[in-house]
């Protein structure tokens, strides 16, 4: 590496000033509609079915577009170039990248989308905890170092989540059954560990609701993060809840674990008291959520010249 070239391009980046973005006359609005969510059927039943404007974008089974091909994980891309190379030498040493230094934990589990449950994806959650109440997580579809970011989803605990409006409880899920099933793995770290002190973290998981949405449906084969974000829900013990075998397997294999295992050494772990039937909305109504994006008329006044 040069360090005067180094110096020098890092200078340049230190005084430039992006511009923002040209406005339009449209901008773009997400609606959350409630739809029944898809049991097993075949394609030409899914597209008689569909019911979402032809205008829209939304977090349906299929790509919105054509996408481009792709070399096996990868997006479609040129490979990185020398200069990319120095620049992100040169950032990593002298910028602080505090926000990402705090993701602490590795969690592997497993999600559904609310508007089809037979579609389920095995998740890594890469866990910053803001407090005792409220954590934040990046979520990836593999621990690899090429995997893709697919999504995001905040954890709260149950005061906070009381809190909550009630058609914002909806959007969220439960974790007791993802907790106690085993389901909710933390690869690499002994169980014994896990399950030590199990009131300091398993326990406050099992009374916690999660948000997730899901930015990045790879599982449908999107080379590219395309239409519009899909809300997540967490397995359940009841029909369309559980977690396919072969997902399980296929995640136990590769980090030498038993969630059968885990299930049995998690049964002594306090369940919740009570938990908020506003959370899991599909098992007491049968429903699930999708966001549809329409054009609508933008604000033509801002606060600002």
């Amino acid at each position: 590496m040069c360090p005067t070239y180094l110096t020098a391009l890092c200078h340049h980046i230190t005084r430039a000033c992006p511009r923002g973005p040209s406005l339009t006359h449209h901008d773009l609005h997400l609606r959350v509609s409630l739809s029944s969510y898809k049991t097993m059927a075949s394609e030409n039943e899914i597209d008689s079915k569909r019911t979402l404007h032809t205008v829209s974008m939304a977090s349906s089974d299929k790509s919105p577009g054509p996408t481009p091909d792709y070399d096996g994980q990868k997006p479609p891309g040129e490979p990185m170039t020398m200069h990319q190379h120095i620049l992100d030498k040169g950032a990593a040493l002298m910028q602080s990248l505090k926000p990402i230094k705090q993701m602490k934990q590795h969690v592997c589990t497993f999600a559904l989308y609310s508007h089809d449950m037979s579609r389920q994806i095995e998740t890594h959650h890469y866990v910053t905890r803001l407090n005792q109440d409220f954590l934040q997580c990046a979520v990836y579809d593999t621990d690899d170092s090429n995997g893709r970011l697919i999504g995001v989803e905040y954890i709260v605990s149950d005061k906070i989540f009381e809190s909550l409006p009630l058609e914002e409880q909806k959007l969220w899920h439960s974790h007791a059954y993802e907790i106690k099933s085993g389901l909710w793995a933390y690869p690499r770290v002994p169980e014994v560990i896990v399950t030590a002190k199990p009131e300091l973290e398993l326990e406050n998981l099992a009374k916690s609701y999660g948000k997730f949405w899901c930015t990045w449906q790879v599982d449908r084969g999107d080379r590219l993060p395309l239409g519009a974000p899909a809300l997540m829900m967490s397995p359940q013990g009841v029909n369309l809840g559980m977690v396919r075998p072969d997902l399980v397997q296929k995640r136990d294999r590769k980090y030498n674990i038993s969630t059968e295992d885990m299930k049995k050494v998690r049964t002594e772990i306090e369940e919740p008291e009570w938990i908020n039937p506003q959370a899991d909305y599909w098992k007491q109504h049968g429903k699930g959520f999708a966001i549809d994006v329409e054009p609508t008329e933008m604000k033509k006044i801002a606060p600002f010249p």
